[in-house]
């Protein structure tokens, strides 16, 4: 059996179509996760028997992996067939099809494997929902608490008479509640947060982008080079990214990182630093660039050669692109964000840079230096409003007697009462 040189390739095609780990994947070949990596990158050619192994465990003959992309379409094609109402007659030119229009054939393919995904998908929320044990579990110990407070506060507030001793107990019963409520809380909301790193998770494509650009440190060395295919170097010894949507956000996220290493490479940029310091403002000038290609570049830097430094960025629509979070702000995707922060007030005054002194409520919070600014995507039209993004560098905030301004970070979680911007209740306050 002639095994192709993109042979791996095949299989990782296969592997994430089906929905399998790659470590299942492993152990149902009876070989380890790092090999299989090497295989799927093509960097390990592989015997017959090995091959057998894989197609048995990818549900797939063998050929579909060996042979190339029309044995494959066939092979999709029969799936398909299999789970419609196609004749006997017509599931015999299945062949015939495939070789006549391919690009119909692929089409009908992929609407197929895209149905799977779906109702996959659903079927792990609705499993999630309502069989998840440590929601269920989190869930149920914040009602306790708050039943629990609830009670003690009532016996306090109906009898009046209460002895002092029993009062004062009432009273630490209801302090060493609340501590238990905010503990409980925060693991619930931290739990809901980072499911993308769990193995309930139901994944998307920017959720496997965070973690890409989480566990990069938001720095890739190979493209600050400018090196001809240092992206796809990049995208090829990545193991996070399984989805193709995912690889799509990776390689326009590479793409951006890549001219703007170009534009202005870490040499000159820590040259810079050197002379005017952490200031973005100062840097835009002494570099001669605009503040957006400062700001991404600060972000890519090491923490021991500036510090921790946070950036998020949004769309026009005020949906969260990328977030680099910082110690002290909170930057949750999946409950949407503060219309407060600074991000949101720039993109009413495009081209008007924005520097406020912030703080989240939080006992984890800390004032944050927040500076904002837009940037214009793709050429001006006739008639056409411009496509705006908007950036937020987010620097720890050196001692000041100013006091900050005071932001959330989602309104659900959010216990600042009477707040102006506030579009739904929080879960902390007596709506919970």
């Amino acid at each position: 059996m002639v095994e192709s040189a993109v042979t791996g390739t095949r299989i990782r095609e296969r592997r994430v179509q089906r929905g399998i780990k790659q470590t299942e994947l492993a152990a149902m070949a009876e070989i380890s996760p790092s090999y299989l990596n090497l295989i799927e990158h093509n960097r390990r050619r592989i015997g017959g028997t090995l091959l057998l192994r894989l197609a048995r465990a990818l549900g797939v003959e063998p050929q579909v992996l060996s042979q190339g992309a029309e044995v494959a379409l066939i092979s999709g094609l029969h799936e398909a067939a299999r789970d419609g109402s196609a004749a006997a007659a017509e599931r015999d030119r299945l062949e015939e099809f495939a070789g006549r229009f391919p690009g119909w054939a692929q089409t009908l393919v992929d609407a197929y494997r895209h149905g799977e995904e779906m109702e996959r998908m659903v079927q792990a929320l609705t499993d999630r929902l309502a069989h998840d044990p440590h929601l269920a579990e989190s869930i149920h110990e914040v009602l306790s608490v708050v039943a629990a407070i609830r009670s003690a506060a009532s016996i306090l507030v109906e009898t009046p008479g209460l002895e002092q001793k029993w009062r004062d107990r009432f009273h630490r019963n209801i302090n060493e509640d609340s501590k238990r409520l905010a503990d409980g809380a925060n693991s619930l909301v931290w739990y809901l947060d980072a499911t993308p790193g769990s193995e309930a998770d139901i994944r998307s494509p920017q959720d496997e982008l965070d973690q890409f650009l989480s566990e990069n440190h938001f720095g890739f060395a190979a493209l600050e080079a400018d090196g001809v295919g240092g992206i796809d170097a990049v995208l090829e010894a990545d193991t996070l990214l399984s989805l193709p949507a995912a690889r799509e956000l990776a390689r326009t996220f590479l793409e951006q990182y890549q001219r703007d290493a170009t534009r202005l490479p870490r040499s000159r940029l820590e040259q810079a630093l050197g002379r005017v310091g952490l200031d973005p403002v100062a840097l835009a000038e002494d570099v001669q660039l605009d503040l957006p290609c400062v700001f991404r570049r600060l972000a890519s830097l090491p923490e021991d050669v500036a510090g921790p430094i946070g950036l998020v960025i949004c769309d026009g629509s005020g949906a969260i692109l990328t977030r680099k979070p910082l110690d002290g702000f909170a930057v949750l995707r999946p409950s949407g964000a503060c219309p407060l922060w600074p991000i949101y007030r720039v993109l009413t005054q495009p081209g008007v840079p924005l520097r406020m002194r912030v703080l989240q409520s939080g006992r984890d919070a800390r004032p944050v230096t927040a500076l904002a600014a837009t940037e214009q995507i793709g050429p001006v039209r006739f008639n056409e409003p411009p496509l705006v993004r908007a950036y937020m560098l987010l620097l720890p905030a050196p001692q000041s007697e100013e006091p900050p301004s005071p932001v959330g970070t989602s309104c659900r979680i959010c216990p600042r009462p009477n707040c102006v911007a506030r579009r739904e209740p929080s879960v902390i306050q007596d709506g919970f």
